[in-house]
């Protein structure tokens, strides 16, 4: 099935906006400073992380193939009272300025990148001693409430399966939530790894809140409004029937990996 993240741009906008102030704090305690620092956000989606790069004084671009999603961000910025600068452009040709990057920052994007030619990019705009920042996030509570959604998704998807997204698909091993493939590629492409760490943090939904996220999910996005409304109304009721009108704290996980670029 597709992924069309252009179909869920409003969901994203609307649920995806749970970025912890825990990110920016654990990248201060390890020595990052991103005042006046020029970033580069590659998939920036609805521009959760680029705002935050923003409010903590970083001169900041996101980099994002929606143009449904890029006009998300706008909106967002509008009502935040910020000035992002975007590019509809992808990860792997960026058409940004060779060199001129501090910073590149990816959050929840990079197993939806063609990661060989991304590198060659990052590459090319980083400046000298720029660094490349990864990060991960999603729920991970075994909660039954995830559990009956996910089955209920399962049911509606082609040969009921749900498969990781992107290229995690093709993974059998994680560190800190990343594929150990990783690790050997960013060496390999001339990124030492300076530090990979995780942290839990919650969020908490009412069922209106936690069908909007789920949504969101690049599981959904193959399929039309119409169908996907269908499935979203289907576990709006189950949820009604099953828990009432309750708040649902589910637990997620973040995953942090900083690299520097590395000199022969």
């Amino acid at each position: 099935m597709d992924v069309n993240f252009g179909r869920v741009a409003k969901n994203y906008a609307q649920y995806r906006n749970d970025l912890p102030m825990e990110v920016m704090e654990s990248l201060k305690r390890r020595g990052i400073d991103f005042t006046h620092k020029k970033v580069a956000d590659l998939g920036s989606g609805t521009g959760v992380l680029s705002r935050a790069l923003d409010v903590e004084g970083a001169v900041v671009v996101g980099v994002e193939p929606s143009a449904e999603l890029i006009a998300q961000a706008k909106e967002l910025d509008k009502s935040e009272g910020q000035v992002i600068e975007y590019m509809n452009s992808c990860a792997e040709s960026t058409t940004l300025n060779e060199g001129l990057f501090d910073y590149v920052t990816v959050l929840r994007a990079w197993h939806w990148f063609n990661r060989e030619k991304t590198l060659a990019e990052i590459k090319r705009i980083l400046a000298g001693k720029g660094k490349l920042i990864v990060m991960d996030s999603g729920f991970i509570s075994n909660r039954k409430v995830i559990a009956d959604t996910l089955q209920i998704i399962k049911a509606h998807m082609p040969g009921g399966e749900l498969r990781p997204a992107g290229a995690k698909a093709q993974s059998k091993q994680f560190i800190n939530g990343f594929p150990v493939e990783w690790f050997k590629e960013w060496q390999e492409h001339g990124f030492d790894l300076k530090e990979t760490y995780k942290f839990h943090y919650e969020v908490s939904f009412s069922n209106e809140d936690w069908c909007g996220r789920v949504g969101s999910l690049s599981w959904l996005s193959g399929f039309t409004e119409k169908r996907r409304n269908e499935i979203l109304h289907e576990i709006l009721t189950h949820l009604g029937k099953e828990y009432g009108e309750i708040q649902h704290t589910i637990q997620h996980g973040c995953y942090i990996t900083i690299l520097n670029q590395s000199y022969s």
